[in-house]
C-alpha cells in the first residue's frame, strides 16, 4: 500500500482507539488494550455482557471520557476534548421535561456557530425527517416512549454529525415500537438527507446488531476486551427469518457463548477447609432466576440448546448466559458446547421439598470461594458482624476487575437464600445467622437479637 493510500485510509477513520484502557478505583480495569477504528461509511455494533465496558469504550471514542492508558484519534489526529463530529442518542431519552419537543431538539445547537434563523430551519428539517410534525409544542410527559426516543434522535441529527452514536437506544421500548423505530432510523441514517457518514451503536440484542451493522464487535468482561469482530455482508434490506440472517445470528450466539461459557467445565473443587479461600467473580443474577431456568429446562427434557432456552425467557441473551453460569457454579447445570443440561445435583434439588432445597443450596453455596471468604471474615470479626464498607473494600482488593458494590449485593442475596449470613440494611451490617431448630426438627435461621436499651443501634447484636 502506498503512502498516499495509507494517509487516505487514516483520513477515513472517523475515530480510532489505540491500546485504550480505562481503570477505575483501586486500579480496576473496566476495559483493557482496546484497538478499534470506525471507518467512514459503515455501521458498527458492539455487543457483550453487562459490565464489559461497551459504553465506556464508546465514551472514550467520542471524547466524553479520557482513557487511563492508550490514545484516541479523530481522522488520524489525537482527539482532545469532545469529538466535533459525533452525536449521542441515549438509552433513557434524556429529555428536559420543562422544554417542549422543538426546544428539546434546539438544545443540540448550543455551542454551534449557527444563527438563530438557520438553527430554526435546521430544527424544522429534523422534525420533518423524523416524523415529529404535530408534536412540536408537546412536552415529554405527553409523549410515548417511542416518541420520546424520536425526539432524542432528532436532537442528535440536528447537530448534523458525521458519526451517530447510540447507546442501547431501543432497549427501553416495547418490542413492536422498537422494531418500527429501528427500521425507520436505519432508513434515515442511510439516506442522503443527513450528514451522517457512520453509525456506532451499543446493543445487547443480537438480531438488532445483525439487522443494522456491517461489523459486530464481540466483547468479553473482566476486564473488557475485544474477543472477535464479525463482518456482516448481507445485502439490505435484511429479513429476520432469512436463512443467511439466522446463520449470522447463530455465529454471533456461538461467539458470545464461547466468551461467557468457555468449554472448560465450571466445577467446584473439593473444599479444603485448611486452605484460605480465594474469592472469585459471581454472576450478577438472582438465585431465583437460576431456579426458574432449571424448571424450564426440566420441562424441555432436562437439556436444550442455549439459543432455544434463551428464547423461552424474557432475558437478553447475555443475561441468560449469566444465569446458566451461576447454575454451573452451584453444580445444578452444565453447558457442554452450545447446550445446557440439568445435572444430577440439579434434579435432586428440583425433586426436594422446601427444606431439602434449602439444605442443598446451603451446602453448594458454602463451596463457593467468595462465600467462604466472607464467612471466614465474619467468624473472625468482633460479635461476628462487619460493616458493608469493610466487606466492599475486601472485595475491591481481592477482585479488582469487578464492580465491588454489585458483587456485594449479589453475595448478600445469595447468602440470604442459603441462610448463611444476614444483612441489616438500615445499619448496613452483615452478621452471621444463628441456626435454630423448629418443632418439626428443620434447621432455621434466626438473626441475632437486638439490644433492648434505648441507646441501641439498628445493627443486630449477639
Amino acid at each position: 500500500m502506498t503512502t498516499a493510500a495509507v494517509e487516505t485510509r487514516i483520513e477515513t477513520r472517523i475515530c480510532q482507539a489505540e491500546n485504550v484502557s480505562v481503570a477505575f478505583e483501586q486500579g480496576r480495569f473496566v476495559i483493557k488494550d482496546i484497538c478499534l477504528s470506525i471507518e467512514s461509511g459503515e455501521v458498527v455494533a458492539i455487543i457483550g455482557p453487562s459490565g464489559c465496558g461497551k459504553s465506556t469504550l464508546l465514551r472514550c471514542l467520542i471524547g466524553m471520557m479520557t482513557p487511563t492508558q492508550g490514545r484516541v484519534f479523530s481522522h488520524g489526529k489525537p482527539l482532545t476534548g469532545m469529538h466535533p463530529g459525533a452525536a449521542l442518542v441515549f438509552q433513557n431519552f434524556a429529555l428536559y421535561p420543562w422544554l417542549n419537543v422543538r426546544e428539546n431538539i434546539a438544545v443540540a445547537l448550543d455551542g454551534l456557530d449557527v444563527s438563530d434563523e438557520a438553527g430554526m430551519r435546521r430544527v424544522g428539517r429534523t422534525i420533518d425527517l423524523i416524523g415529529l410534525e404535530g408534536f412540536e409544542e408537546a412536552y415529554p410527559k405527553e409523549l410515548s416512549g417511542g416518541m420520546k426516543q424520536r425526539v432524542g434522535f432528532a436532537r442528535a441529527l440536528a447537530r448534523e454529525p458525521e458519526l451517530l452514536c447510540m447507546d442501547e437506544p431501543f432497549s427501553a421500548l416495547d418490542t413492536l415500537t422498537a422494531e418500527s423505530l429501528r427500521s425507520e432510523v436505519y432508513r434515515v441514517v442511510t439516506s442522503k438527507a443527513t450528514s451522517i457518514k457512520s453509525v456506532l451503536m451499543i446493543t445487547r440484542n443480537i438480531d438488532e446488531a445483525v439487522f443494522l451493522a456491517d461489523r459486530v464487535v464481540v466483547m468479553g468482561a473482566n476486564p473488557g476486551r475485544i474477543h472477535q469482530i464479525v463482518r456482516v455482508t448481507l445485502p439490505h434490506p435484511r429479513h429476520y427469518r432469512a436463512g443467511e440472517f439466522r446463520r449470522v445470528v447463530q455465529k454471533l450466539h456461538d461467539a458470545i457463548v464461547a466468551v461467557q461459557l468457555p468449554e472448560e467445565p465450571v466445577t467446584q473443587p473439593a473444599v479444603d477447609e485448611s486452605a484460605p479461600p480465594v474469592p472469585q467473580p459471581l454472576p450478577q443474577v438472582g438465585i431465583a432466576e437460576v431456579f426458574g431456568l432449571m424448571e424450564i429446562l426440566r420441562d424441555m427434557g432436562e437439556s436444550a440448546e442455549i439459543l432455544k432456552l434463551d428464547q423461552t425467557t424474557d432475558y437478553e441473551f447475555g443475561h441468560t448466559l449469566m444465569v446458566v453460569k451461576a447454575g454451573e457454579m452451584l453444580d445444578f447445570l452444565d453447558s457442554p458446547r452450545t447446550w445446557v443440561v440439568l445435572t444430577e445435583m440439579g434434579n435432586r434439588f428440583l425433586d426436594a421439598d422446601v427444606n431439602g432445597r434449602k439444605a442443598l443450596l446451603r451446602e453448594q453455596l458454602q463451596k463457593l470461594p467468595t462465600i467462604r471468604y466472607v464467612l471466614n471474615l465474619l467468624k473472625e470479626a468482633s460479635d461476628n458482624r462487619l460493616s458493608r464498607d469493610i466487606v466492599i473494600d475486601e472485595i475491591a482488593v481481592r477482585l479488582p476487575t469487578q464492580d465491588a458494590e454489585a458483587t456485594f449485593d449479589t453475595l448478600v442475596a445469595w447468602a440470604r437464600y442459603g441462610e448463611l449470613f444476614g444483612y441489616a440494611s438500615e445499619s448496613q451490617t452483615l452478621y452471621l445467622d444463628q441456626p435454630s431448630t423448629d418443632q418439626a426438627g428443620a434447621e432455621q435461621s434466626v438473626p441475632p437479637a437486638a439490644e433492648s436499651t434505648p441507646e441501641s443501634t439498628d445493627a443486630p447484636q449477639r
